[in-house]
């Protein structure tokens, strides 16, 4: 039976934390691992030293100094779509097509949701429209979807109670607002996708994977909030045998301030 194992990690910087990234192929192996936040272009991206620990098929949507996606892979994938949810050009978003007859037509996009700044109001804060917005692009997109298709990434919400640290102290703080739940929530209903983190970890179960870098000792303190997300197509969702959060990263030496997961799929 094929089986698929899929990463998503926003990296804060790949060539800055180019250690981290090979040491966490070296010893998890995801079969493809999408980063978010590379800060670099194409050309500046670590081709050599990826394809050096078994990473040969690469993807990348750069651009300089912010921003920027990229999807390796040890089994074959192509350029699939690169779609500008933005709507002003930023780097943010790359799919790409797993070509094995094996994996079913599976597609995997990888997307960087931006942050929306500090206050929740789009009257003030043009930002955090701008994340609305870029989340409307998306739920029209996903209404026409017609294949198997993961969609992961660092979506920049946190949408259940035990996906923060504290709920009521972060209802008004962005990322957990109830209008950006709301709109995710319409994303999520436009394609009926399936949340394998929450599949595997049912809430109300802690699940966070990003602890603030203003933290002075961020296991401590535990103020987490569950940004990153692995969203599937229900039917491919069916097939996900095991999801993990590697928390411990977050205490590796210079550190991103989010974490890996990771989903297992069987075919």
């Amino acid at each position: 039976m094929p089986t698929l194992s899929v990463a998503t990690w926003n990296i804060n910087s790949v060539r800055l934390r180019l250690p981290q990234v090979e040491r966490f192929l070296a010893e998890q192996a995801p079969d493809i691992l999408c980063l978010q936040e590379i800060k670099c272009q194409e050309h500046q991206f670590p081709h050599e030293a990826l394809r050096a620990a078994g990473y040969a098929h690469i993807v990348v949507h750069g651009q300089k100094g912010y921003h920027g996606v990229a999807t390796v892979s040890r089994v074959p994938i192509r350029d699939f779509s690169r779609h500008d949810w933005q709507d002003n050009g930023e780097a943010r978003h790359v799919g790409v097509e797993l070509t094995d007859p094996a994996m079913q037509g599976m597609v995997v996009e990888n997307v960087y949701i931006p942050a929306g700044g500090d206050e929740p109001d789009r009257a003030i804060n043009p930002k955090f429209g701008q994340k609305l917005d870029f989340l409307e692009r998306m739920t029209r997109w996903a209404g026409r979807i017609d294949r198997p298709t993961l969609i992961v990434g660092d979506f920049n919400v946190a949408p259940l109670e035990s996906d923060v640290w504290n709920h009521k102290a972060l209802l008004k703080v962005v990322s957990h607002t109830p209008i950006e739940v709301e709109t995710l929530q319409r994303f999520m209903d436009a394609h009926g996708w399936a949340d394998i983190g929450r599949q595997h970890i049912a809430a109300p179960e802690r699940y966070y994977s990003w602890w603030s870098y203003r933290a002075k000792d961020w296991r401590a303190g535990d103020r987490g909030r569950r940004l990153d997300h692995m969203w599937a197509s229900p039917e491919l969702a069916a097939q996900a045998t095991a999801h993990r959060v590697h928390e411990d990263i977050r205490g590796w030496a210079q550190p991103s301030d989010h974490v890996p997961l990771v989903t297992e799929f069987a075919f």
